[in-house]
């Protein structure tokens, strides 16, 4: 299979890259990105401006798209920044890439994700979830991790200390309040990718855990 790949340098994309590079299910991968990505014969990574994507390019045209982009509202600097970033350019590559012909879309969504939420984070990740629905995909799958594990690039104080919270209290949680690998989380994108069940779909977090 040819896919797509949005995210590809955040924590949960780099394990999906990684994946999907070793797979091989997987012919090829597309991983538009900010900034360039090393090589690997299987890889072509443009460097885009997510503001304005190429929208000719033929590189839209896959198998499936897998969609981990993401930011904090604090990353972000505002409100309106995170909003674009975690909805605008999700929905505007979904849309290109459907345009194209490309039949399936998974998205790393949030285990609150709820469109009439009072919680700006979560309500961000509902209305783009309600949006995908209404693009026309053959197949949509949305994976909804509570907290995430793993090793980012950037400081998330609060991440941390609620990570360590979590992990030792981990063997007397139930499964929907522990941390969520991000390994997990990448293999579930990748596997709802390749399996492109129809239909509308979520893995959720217990799944995940």
């Amino acid at each position: 299979m040819k896919l797509i790949l949005a995210g590809a340098t955040g924590l949960v994309g780099r394990h999906l890259l990684a994946l999907a590079l070793a797979d091989a299910r997987v012919a090829s991968v597309v991983a538009p990105t900010r900034r360039p990505l090393p090589p690997h014969p299987k890889l072509h990574a443009p460097v885009v401006d997510f503001e304005h994507l190429p929208g000719d390019a033929d590189w839209w045209r896959a198998d499936a798209v897998a969609c981990a982009l993401g930011t904090t509202i604090k990353l972000a600097g505002s409100q309106e920044a995170f909003r674009r970033v975690d909805l605008e350019y999700p929905l505007a590559i979904a849309r290109l890439a459907h345009r194209q012909g490309t039949p399936a879309f998974v998205l790393n969504s949030a285990k609150s994700a709820n469109p009439r939420s009072r919680i700006f984070y979560s309500r961000v990740k509902g209305e783009l979830e309600q949006a995908l629905q209404g693009v026309g995909f053959d197949s949509l799958t949305f994976v909804r991790p509570g907290l995430i594990g793993g090793e980012r690039d950037e400081y998330r104080g609060g991440e941390r200390v609620a990570a360590a919270v979590l992990g030792l209290l981990h063997p007397v949680l139930p499964r929907s309040l522990r941390i969520n690998p991000a390994d997990r989380i990448a293999d579930s994108l990748l596997e709802a990718a390749l399996a492109a069940r129809p239909g509308v779909h979520t893995v959720e977090a217990d799944q995940l855990a």
